[in-house]
């Protein structure tokens, strides 16, 4: 009698991605975005085309799992994982991204500044991939979102030390609760870093006035 055997195979496959201009790669600061679940990329990227600079790149991936967000048709949504096959999204996940950001960067005869802004869903996948990418990220926004709760802690606190966190939550946002607010606190506690903490009347969205803290003019 067969017994039912679950295998895998690697396959090559194209991913999607926006950027806010053409890169010139004489830019000297990159901005990596991680939108949030159901999101993608070429909306997520118009809310900060307004503070797009010949200094300054936007990049913004685009998750590669897709679904209907209603039904069995009409809008489109992706996600960066669900609890299916989780562990092989999230190493998918970090050979997407690790060859999307490297493929950039090695363009570059001066090295940007990278900075990462993740959303909702997409700042866990962020600080995961983060932690493990070969590079170094300046700036981190942590926007309706909080680190990863599998981050392997030793090695995010040496790979983190150097780089700035900022946590943005709105007052009314429906996802957050004081549980998972005390997780968070606990694992920035563990990986010893100090978080700047911005908050903003409203919920689970991007408020545009707060974006516009980030991108001063140079």
């Amino acid at each position: 009698m067969g017994s039912q055997l679950k295998k895998r195979i690697m396959v090559s496959y194209e991913a999607e991605y926006c950027v806010s201009h053409e890169p010139n790669f004489q830019e000297e600061e990159i901005w990596i975005l991680f939108h949030g679940y159901g999101q993608l990329a070429e909306f997520f990227i118009r809310r900060f085309l307004p503070f797009d600079e010949k200094y300054r790149l936007f990049i913004a991936p685009e998750a590669t799992n897709y679904s209907y967000l209603k039904d069995y048709s009409g809008r489109v949504g992706a996600n960066w994982m669900t609890s299916h096959e989780r562990e092989l999204a999230i190493e998918n996940n970090h050979r997407y991204l690790d060859q999307l950001v490297d493929g950039i960067l090695s363009q570059f005869e001066n090295a940007p500044k990278v900075h990462v802004f993740g959303f909702s869903q997409g700042v866990a996948t962020a600080t995961r991939w983060a932690s493990r990418w070969k590079g170094n990220v300046n700036k981190f926004v942590l926007w309706a979102g909080g680190f990863a709760h599998d981050l392997q802690l030793n090695v995010s606190k040496e790979k983190f030390v150097d780089t700035e966190f900022i946590s943005v939550l709105g007052d009314q946002d429906e996802f957050v609760n004081s549980e998972n607010l005390q997780k968070q606190e606990k694992m920035v506690r563990l990986l010893e870093k100090k978080m700047k903490r911005i908050n903003f009347s409203g919920g689970h969205i991007i408020d545009s006035e707060v974006l516009k803290g980030f991108f001063g003019k140079k």
